[in-house]
């Protein structure tokens, strides 16, 4: 909204501020509160036009004005960011008689209030209230497009892809269109319906090439096309999306979507160009390491594989993705036999905050200890693993049978005992649960050999 000069301001805090009553022919108090409140909020004198209509609605309840001062008080407190207070002035808006445009005004405005209250099923009501009380009103757009929202937000995306559908097929000039146009191929695209969000897409980019969310809706594009099986033009479309914004927030997934594709999908020389790419990026990234190091690991090049990773281990060692590095190098490790290096990376990799990487890591700690028979390091490790929240049954019970096989060498029968018929009675592992049952049945045949003796 435009401004006024500053004196505007000044003046109508003066004609606030003075209490005694004006001249006969100046204007009664009444019309001067409600001058300097409409005024005032025009110009987006905010706490002005507050004070002045709060006065107003209190002093003068008779007063034909008052539901047309209490809507815009509403707006007020609505722009000063009290949301509460807002909402009560948009209800006492509306006429006893619920009905006219003053009514659907101040319901449009209170559905509009009740979601910046995060109350959006509240929202949803009043937003269709306004549209089945009259569907060509002047705030059905913005009510249709909040009533999508409201959807959205109460996690029903069909409701919401009907309300965003409708409002451009009913007004596809409204300046809410492309951002309608937008989310609906963007719940399609969480709803798997890529086929009905890529002509959307790219309809976007052609009817609305400088909107703020062309840049968003030509990574979507990508997104689409890669998920609906046409993986060459989604890299194509993310390349472009890439190159042409850089620094985009959506610009580091959109190149990890790249490499994750072209490494399910591209020939060898895509690869190797993708894989230049990623160790050249400056500045380096983690998510571009690992991605060059999954990709090298693709190309069947081990050695340039552990480079990368070690790279990212050294350049951002509190990385998730450096800790998911380290559990790679350490299982690489360990198929090669080389225990020591084993352990040392999956320590490194059990410092992870991600549960199944902890508990994976601690796993293939614990069996490398005891491959080196540095016993007591593995039953610690093993015994980790249990209490890591929500792991994996396989990996659990992995680990219950380690801990057997570390406890029965150690001598410590009992211990050795129930490991194994904890394995043996819960292991979702057929093969896993019959070795525990004959390791159980030899460990209790050597204690009752013991015991003879």
């Amino acid at each position: 909204m435009t401004r006024r000069l500053p004196v505007l301001a000044a003046f109508a805090l003066l004609l606030l501020a003075v209490s005694t009553p004006f001249p006969a022919a100046a204007l009664d108090e009444a019309e001067r509160l409600w001058l300097v409140g409409e005024r005032s909020f025009l110009d987006g004198l905010y706490p002005v036009a507050r004070r002045a209509l709060e006065r107003f609605v209190a002093d003068y309840p008779g007063d034909a004005r008052r539901p047309a001062a209490l809507l815009i008080l509403g707006k007020a407190r609505l722009a000063l960011g009290d949301a509460e207070s807002a909402l009560e002035a948009f209800r006492r808006a509306r006429p006893p008689e619920g009905a006219g445009a003053s009514a659907l005004e101040a319901t449009f405005w209170e559905a509009e209030t009740l979601f910046r209250l995060k109350r959006y099923a509240e929202a949803r009501t009043a937003y269709d209230a306004v549209l089945r009380r009259d569907a060509a009103s002047p705030h059905a757009p913005e009510a249709l497009y909040g009533l999508g929202w409201s959807e959205l937000e109460l996690k029903r995306p069909e409701p919401a892809v009907t309300a965003f559908r409708d409002l451009r097929a009913t007004w596809p000039g409204h300046a809410l269109a492309p951002s309608a146009t937008f989310y609906l191929a963007r719940t399609l695209v969480e709803l798997k319906r890529y086929d009905e969000a890529q002509p959307l897409l790219g309809e976007f980019a052609a009817k609305y090439p400088a909107h703020k969310l062309a840049p968003d809706a030509q990574y979507l594009l990508g997104l689409a096309r890669v998920q609906g099986g046409d993986p060459r033009a989604g890299v194509a479309d993310l390349r472009a999306f890439v190159a042409a914004h850089p620094a985009h927030p959506l610009a580091p997934a959109a190149q990890r979507l790249i490499t994750g594709t072209l490494t399910r999908y591209g020939d060898r020389q895509e690869l190797l160009e993708t894989y230049k790419v990623l160790l050249e990026q400056t500045p380096p990234t983690a998510e571009a390491l690992y991605d060059a190091g999954a990709i090298a690991g693709r190309l069947d090049r081990r050695r340039d594989q552990e480079a990368a990773w070690q790279r990212l281990r050294a350049e951002f060692p509190e990385h998730a993705l450096a800790h998911r590095a380290a559990l790679e190098l350490a299982n690489a490790a360990f198929k090669r036999r080389d225990f020591k290096e084993a352990a040392a990376q999956a320590q490194a990799a059990a410092a992870s905050t991600e549960a199944g990487v902890r508990a994976e890591a601690l796993l293939l700690a614990g069996e490398a200890d005891l491959k080196l028979r540095r016993l007591a390091a593995a039953a610690k490790a093993f015994e980790a693993v249990g209490t890591v929240a929500n792991v994996e049954a396989g990996v659990r019970y992995r680990a219950l049978a380690g801990l057997g096989l570390t406890r029965e060498q150690q001598q410590n029968w009992k211990a050795a005992l129930a490991a194994y018929e904890a394995v043996a009675s819960k292991s979702p592992d057929a093969t896993l649960r019959d070795w525990a049952k004959d390791r159980a049945k030899a460990v209790r045949g050597r204690t009752n050999a013991t015991r003879a003796r």
